[in-house]
């Protein structure tokens, strides 16, 4: 999914006879140039659809390479603009390089059983390996073994290993700061651990109220870093403030299944997404313009939900940890209305957002802010 690029970004021109002058204005059938409100819209119809062809044909991701990994791949981040860090469901990390010379793929490291269950020494007794997060050159890892992993990329072994972390499975970890990080469970906490202590105990504990419904998922605030999203298995959004108590802030009614994934928009965090095994992926929107929605979010299924501990009032406290219910307004979208099978990954960046479901498929969808 990582490894593609747009056919024709080169500058490919399209076959002969279909050269499209893009920038130009195009001649109707009938002769003559067309002018800005001059003719009727019908005239462009043509050009349009053979505008939208050609760029279908031409600037679809193609696979440039492959490689043969061990395992279900559980999880996997970019270390850098080359290396990708892989994590395994046989509990092994593994550090892939891309030669953009010839277009391969390459394993360049590898910790064998990072996460066990046994006996690290044993053929059998690997556990998987369920989250992976970077932070060049430092990965941690955290796994089914409740163990959580600190590697160097420069180093044959871990720098640090905090054996049974966690008495229950680590289901996903996200750097808080340069040296703690996030990590969530299956009853249902969120901890932070500070990476400069030696001892191997959280510095907070958070949990859910209630019954112990795992999390799946977590990420934090890119420009708000005491504010953190977490996703379970009831498919309940929560909303974090770390600075205090220890309960969510807000528990929002979300998707009908587990939640798989939560990301806030790394440079417009007033957008977060999130992915479920029901076969939606929402995006949440608690921007203060929500009169004028970008196109995208007209696209399947819009809706307004008025919720507790959400407003649209960013300029004052964040729209996430809002209390005020005289304000309290969010406009919820799901991207892929028609969607059955599970949304397993999601990433966002810029005006893309890249998704993969149980159909095998990877979907790109470029234009979320046009």
């Amino acid at each position: 999914m990582r490894c593609s690029r747009p056919q024709g970004s080169r500058g490919a021109a399209p076959p002969h006879g279909n050269v499209i002058p893009l920038g130009k204005r195009f001649p109707p059938a009938g002769g003559g140039f067309l002018r800005s409100g001059a003719q009727p819209a019908a005239y462009c119809f043509p050009w349009l659809k053979l505008i939208a062809r050609y760029f279908q044909k031409h600037f679809q991701p193609h696979l440039l390479c492959d490689i043969q990994h061990n395992g279900d791949v559980m999880d996997m981040q970019f270390l850098d603009q080359e290396r990708i860090v892989v994590a395994s469901s046989t509990g092994t990390v593994t550090i892939f390089r891309h030669h953009q010379n010839n277009q391969t793929l390459s394993a360049s490291h590898q910790w064998e059983k990072a996460h066990y269950h046994v006996d690290q020494d044993t053929c059998s007794g690997g556990a998987a390996c369920t989250g992976v997060i970077c932070n060049n050159p430092e990965i941690v890892t955290v796994g089914e073994d409740g163990r959580i992993n600190l590697f160097r990329a420069d180093q044959k072994d871990a720098v640090r290993i905090i054996e049974n972390a966690d008495s229950s499975t680590l289901h996903a970890v996200t750097f808080l700061r340069t040296s703690e990080i996030l990590t969530v469970n299956s009853i249902g906490q969120l901890k932070i651990w500070d990476l400069r202590q030696q001892r191997n105990e959280p510095s907070q504990i958070f949990s859910l109220a209630g019954d112990r419904v795992p999390l799946h998922c977590v990420d934090r605030h890119p420009n708000q870093q005491h504010i953190v999203a977490t996703g379970g298995q009831d498919g309940m959004l929560s909303i974090w403030d770390i600075r205090q108590g220890t309960m969510p802030v807000s528990l929002l009614n979300a998707h009908e299944a587990e939640m798989w994934e939560v990301h806030f928009h790394p440079s417009d965090p007033d957008h977060l997404f999130t992915c479920s095994e029901d076969g939606s992926l929402w995006h949440w929107d608690t921007s203060s313009n929500v009169s004028e929605k970008p196109s995208f979010l007209h696209q399947g299924g819009r809706s307004t939900a008025y919720l507790s501990h959400s407003t649209i009032n960013q300029s004052v406290v964040s729209a996430w940890l809002s209390n005020d219910p005289t304000k309290d307004r969010m406009e919820i979208t799901n991207l892929i209305p028609n969607q059955t099978l599970s949304v397993n990954s999601l990433d966002v960046l810029g005006p893309c957002l890249v998704y993969g479901t149980d159909a095998e498929a990877i979907y790109v969808n470029r234009q979320l802010f046009a």
